[in-house]
């Protein structure tokens, strides 16, 4: 997305006016998992103008929808006339949280710069850094590496009692494990502490968010802000969000729906939000798109009485995927969809979006020169060279969505999309790819 589409999608975007107060609407959308005070917090956000932050870690290359839940709850309450403050972990990065189930690995510092960058590119498209309440970057390698291990342990370390930090959730957990939690991940929440005391002295931010699961390391820096500056400040914990059978939302076949379009593709990124179950699909408006609750209710009413229309998962589809990816791509992801199944020239298709095709559905490798037959039997379209010979005969096989009526037509590297790959289609709804190795 350019600059010129963010700053027309941030104009798009604004909170229900149905809502008295954004609090109320966080919490309708359920954003609101856990929080300090919270008649308190309603009463801030509603009366005061206030600098929050979240935290962002580059452990990896890219954010994912997880990240994307916190994204939303920065942008909403910047609609609301509040001040962000996105933090990216130059110095926490080089460390990492604690898992729940090992160590992690430490990347080298050249990566975690990298990374760093690529995180902030991502964070700034969803927020908007003019007006009187202009959202600013922040780094905390710009104060922790700065600091001595000596002053560190004086100034920050003194304040925080090892009694207290083994009893949050995923150190007891780790402290349980057979591997057990190194001092370096043990001393987390002290960093992140660290952090939310220094934007509270630098900006004046009173709120983090962030996810439940990090719950204590948002209320270190509440903690310690109490301690070292007699003040009261909040913290705002989102749930973990998951499907309605119980699974963890946000993984698809074992992999993270990333938010870089390189790692996954727009096309991807659209499948998955239209295959949105009708039992998850309203949550998952009321979170990630800024449609309105007689807007939702509307959708609820559609997905209740005409299902099959799935009219729902494709306004989710549609509104999450432009937002993230612009309007320009998600156009571009719904014209690919309905090119798969004989709507469209998958010639015109670029190879990142013909490689998320294939990789959608089941797919076979072959050699340049392969023929019509082969095609569908290596591919299971066809159980047996005499039903795909039937297949080809009754007009149901096409290549590239390209009637093939030719027994004997065989497909070399010149006849293959994008990526060297042939979709191959039985009939209107049955589809594989074949790559040529």
């Amino acid at each position: 997305m350019t600059d010129t589409q963010n700053a027309a999608a941030l104009a798009a975007q604004s909170n229900d006016p149905s809502f008295s107060n954004v609090f109320q609407e966080l919490k309708w959308r359920g954003y609101v998992h856990v929080s300090t005070d919270e008649a308190e917090l309603e009463r801030t956000l509603s009366e005061d103008t206030v600098t929050y932050y979240c935290g962002f870690d580059p452990t990896a290359s890219s954010l994912h929808l997880g990240h994307l839940v916190q994204l939303l709850v920065m942008r909403r309450l910047q609609l609301a006339g509040h001040k962000p403050l996105g933090l990216v972990g130059g110095a926490t990065g080089l460390i990492g949280d604690p898992r729940q189930t090992s160590e992690r690995v430490l990347n080298p510092r050249e990566v975690v710069e990298t990374w760093v960058s690529s995180l902030r590119a991502q964070i700034e498209r969803f927020l908007s850094f003019e007006g009187e309440n202009a959202a600013r970057m922040v780094n905390n390698l710009d104060w922790t590496g700065e600091m001595s291990a000596l002053e560190f342990l004086r100034e920050i370390g003194k304040n925080f009692r090892v009694g207290t930090m083994i009893k949050k959730d995923i150190v007891a957990k780790r402290l349980e494990s057979e591997e057990g939690i190194s001092y370096t991940e043990f001393s987390y929440q002290i960093l992140q502490g660290l952090d939310y005391l220094e934007l509270f002295r630098r900006y004046g931010c009173t709120l983090q968010s962030g996810g439940s699961d990090q719950w204590g390391n948002l209320t270190s820096g509440t903690d310690l802000i109490r301690k070292t500056e007699g003040a009261r400040v909040n913290a705002l914990g989102t749930p973990l969000i998951t499907n309605s059978d119980g699974t963890k939302f946000g993984k698809s076949e074992g992999n993270a729906i990333w938010l870089d379009p390189e790692l996954c593709s727009p096309y991807s990124f659209y499948q998955f939000w239209l295959n949105q179950s009708d039992a998850d699909v309203i949550d998952r408006f009321k979170i990630f798109t800024f449609r309105t609750r007689e807007e939702i209710a509307g959708f609820e009413t559609a997905v209740a009485e005409r299902p099959f229309a799935r009219e729902a998962q494709k306004t989710l589809a549609y509104d999450v995927t432009a937002l993230v990816h612009g309007v320009e791509e998600t156009e571009k992801a719904i014209a690919a969809s309905a090119a798969v199944f004989g709507g469209g020239e998958l010639s015109e298709l670029d190879e990142r979006t013909v490689l998320a095709i294939a990789a959608s559905v089941p797919g076979v490798q072959v050699q340049a020169g392969v023929g019509i037959i082969d095609l569908l039997v290596a591919t299971k379209l066809s159980k047996t060279n005499s039903e795909a010979r039937r297949t080809v005969t009754e007009g149901g096989a096409y290549v590239n969505n390209q009637k093939v009526t030719d027994l004997d037509a065989v497909f070399g590297a010149e006849d293959a999309l994008a990526g060297g790959v042939f979709l191959v289609r039985r009939g209107k709804k049955n589809v594989a790819a074949a790559r040529l190795g």
